[in-house]
């Protein structure tokens, strides 16, 4: 019998054993060329102005940044050192200065021994300021029982005295600098949120009298400038009341910040809750809910949720407007600027120009941060929407 033949294996060269190697994509398709090509030069209009923009920055950027940091002097015990010499013909700006009145800058004319009672009320705003802003902190019900309770009784307790706890009066005639800004603009921000959240609802309301009252305040206050409103509230204000009531001038600037951005508060609180759609509020009667606890429970925490960043906007609107005060009397942070700069010992060409960049750093950081959160508020939002 013939052996059998077996037919001898075939290689198939076309078929691969291994995974390819992995290639990069293109440099144009991924990374920082994508972003620079879709978000800088996605047209020649779009190009043009990027290199319009680049041209103005490398004009501005240079000499300023060679008049604050490199030819700036860091110290000195007068004017001095802040004028041109053989040594240095340049001199940029005089940080000395600010060194030299930076206690002044942040108390004012608060008496020196009391300070520390402005330093604990910072360390109180900003306790109180991060157990509300952050968003995972537990009980925040109770932080904001003591940001928007505890703490202005404190602040009260602590900034102006009270001599059972052994605290002396301090007048608010010598209260001044930045620990007076945030003050002003921490009134403004809590008064104006739950006051401007009533008269949203008041310009909603079915009843004729809640809603001309409310429509008649919010338009007549945001018809007229800030500085009117400061005007009316240090002027008129004490013409109503005897004069042993009436308030300081502190408390009048107070009270004119807090109605002024109320009613701005009222329109941006409105908005959020003409987005809310009708379902909302039928859903709610479904469930057997009155007008109060639909509003606490259903309508208020997502109208809010959807202006967040409205609503800080109106907080960094208010926290610059706070300078304006410093018309009326009262020694705000930028008061105290223009207090120190005409002080003889200080006398040169760059020193109320500093004083004012130290300022304008100032309130851009702030304002910077304020804004950063609400985006990331709004970032958060729209991930939970996805999901």
């Amino acid at each position: 019998m013939a052996q059998e033949t077996r037919p001898k294996p075939v290689s198939i060269a076309y078929v691969r054993t291994a995974p390819p190697a992995q290639v990069a994509p293109p440099m144009t398709a991924h990374g920082p060329l994508r972003w620079i090509k879709e978000n800088l030069f996605s047209s020649w209009f779009n190009g043009l102005l990027t290199l319009l923009v680049i041209a103005l920055l490398l004009w501005i950027v240079p000499p300023l940044l060679r008049f604050l940091v490199i030819d700036a002097v860091w110290s000195g015990a007068d004017r001095t050192a802040c004028l041109p010499s053989q040594e240095h013909p340049e001199v940029g700006a005089c940080w000395a200065f600010v060194r030299e009145w930076f206690s002044f800058f942040i108390y004012g004319p608060y008496p020196v021994d009391e300070r520390w009672r402005v330093d604990l009320f910072f360390v109180l705003l900003a306790f109180g300021t991060g157990w509300m802003l952050w968003l995972n902190a537990p009980r925040r019900d109770l932080g904001a029982l003591f940001f928007f309770v505890a703490l202005p009784i404190l602040t009260v307790l602590l900034l102006r005295g009270f001599p059972l706890l052994g605290l002396p009066i301090v007048d608010t005639t010598k209260w001044g600098g930045l620990f007076v800004t945030l003050i002003v603009a921490a009134v403004g921000i809590v008064v104006s949120l739950p006051i401007g959240v009533l008269l949203a609802l008041g310009r909603r309301s079915d009843m004729p009298a809640v809603k001309l009252v409310s429509t008649l305040f919010i338009e007549f206050v945001r018809g007229v400038p800030l500085i009117t409103v400061l005007f009316m509230a240090s002027v008129m204000l004490p013409l109503f009341v005897p004069p042993a009531l009436s308030p300081d001038k502190l408390v009048r600037a107070l009270i004119g910040i807090a109605l002024f951005s109320s009613a701005y508060m009222a329109e941006v609180v409105r908005a959020g809750l003409q987005s809310i759609p009708k379902g909302q509020y039928e859903a709610a009667q479904a469930l057997g809910l009155g007008y109060w606890r639909t509003l606490a429970l259903v309508v208020l925490p997502q109208a809010l949720t959807v202006t967040i960043p409205n609503i800080v906007n109106s907080f960094i609107a208010l926290f610059k407007d706070t300078t304006l005060v410093f018309i009326v009397g009262i020694f705000d942070f930028l008061r105290t600027i223009e207090i120190a700069r005409i002080d003889p010992r200080w006398a040169t060409p760059v020193t109320s120009f500093t004083g004012y960049a130290f300022a304008a750093l100032f309130y851009f950081v702030a304002c910077h941060l304020m804004s950063r959160y609400a985006r990331g508020i709004e970032r958060r939002r729209s991930a939970a929407e996805r999901r």
